[in-house]
């Protein structure tokens, strides 16, 4: 699968939710997986980060690994602001303020109701996958008015990267 770039109108719309568990969804389920292990610089992925517009969402950080399909957040507490990226821009990342804890109730691949509770980086993780679902994106939250390049260190004005996210919807 590829994964879509800021710009794409896929990023900015709302995913749909998963009514039907059956073997296609798992199939969806383990590409998403294939697509985010072919990277070096992801935690997680959004269907609609492939394309797809369905509330579906993998994760693979810090040790634990999570399929989370029809995800919402239930509770949240807390504050925390730090570093976030996103594979849809690759590269660049801010600053952006997060629940610190957040409980999670979600569907498995077979439809079983789950609920999780993390709190830290992983609670800042889950929610900027649901964010995507939602077609929010991590640059609509940023706390500064730039992005900065992983590398070069580079700093890209943030109203320029926000124009090319809504420009082609």
């Amino acid at each position: 699968m590829k994964i879509i770039l800021f710009g794409d109108p896929a990023l900015r719309q709302t995913a749909k939710p998963v009514t039907v568990f059956h073997k296609k969804l798992g199939t969806l389920i383990d590409s998403m997986v294939d697509t985010l292990y072919s990277r070096d610089d992801g935690a997680a992925l959004a269907a609609n980060q492939v394309g797809i517009l369905k509330r579906i969402v993998v994760i693979d950080y810090e040790d634990e690994y999570f399929e989370l399909v029809n995800p919402e957040i239930v509770e949240a507490s807390g504050e925390q602001t730090d570093n976030e990226g996103c594979l849809s821009y690759p590269g660049y990342f801010g600053q952006v303020k997060r629940y610190d804890f957040v409980k999670v109730k979600y569907q498995d691949r077979t439809g079983k109701i789950n609920i999780i509770e993390r709190s830290g980086n992983l609670a800042r993780c889950l929610q900027h996958e649901i964010d995507h679902l939602d077609g929010i994106l991590f640059i609509d939250r940023v706390v500064e008015d730039f992005l900065t390049h992983s590398e070069s260190k580079n700093k890209i004005d943030l109203s320029s990267v926000i124009s090319l996210s809504k420009d082609n919807n």
